[in-house]
């Protein structure tokens, strides 16, 4: 009989502890198992231009950028979105815009997400929800939903992966039509 009322006490005491503190005790217990963590770096109105050999290879610009360089698992985020425009190496361009960017250091591949739309000179245009691109192959893939129009008409579907420069489109499920010129 001591003993449950030692273990009741107990609870009840921790119980008071717990309503009696001020503001919002809850959250603020809730918060004492949280790590958080601040940048390392950051920058706004970042424009980087990326060059080798003395040729511009790409140019990306965002309004924000904050570097988490000092984390367990290093990262670079781009919470207000990117405008990335890639040269080949005939110059001909691709562009990327995306709401959300982030790239893990050590990966080399580039989580797009957000009304992210990737387009070039010749008139292509792919538009989906999120996207990847693996630097390292200059490739692109998804296996969201997307829109993937071009001069001869419009195609829908979910997950694709393709080239940088559109030359190579593997599309796993096409749902859509395509339109092309008769001849």
């Amino acid at each position: 009989m001591k003993n449950n009322f030692k273990i009741f006490f107990s609870t009840a005491m921790l119980f008071m502890l717990l309503i009696s503190c001020e503001g919002n005790s809850i959250k603020d217990v809730q918060k004492i198992n949280l790590s958080e963590f601040h940048p390392s770096g950051e920058a706004d109105d970042f424009n980087l231009k990326y060059t080798d050999s003395g040729r511009i290879k790409s140019i990306l610009i965002s309004p924000k950028m904050l570097d988490y360089g000092n984390v367990e698992f290093p990262f670079i985020e781009f919470p207000k979105g990117i405008d990335v425009t890639m040269y080949d190496e005939n110059g001909k361009k691709t562009f990327v815009k995306a709401k959300y960017a982030i790239s893990f250091k050590g990966t080399d591949v580039i989580d797009l997400q957000g009304k992210v739309k990737i387009y070039n000179e010749t008139g292509q245009i792919l538009e989906t929800e999120q996207l990847y691109f693996d630097q390292k192959n200059e490739w692109f893939h998804t296996q969201r939903v997307y829109k993937l129009s071009d001069p001869n008409g419009n195609s829908f579907g979910e997950g694709i992966d393709f080239s940088k420069d559109f030359k190579i489109v593997n599309s796993q499920r096409i749902k859509g039509e395509i339109q092309t010129e008769d001849k």
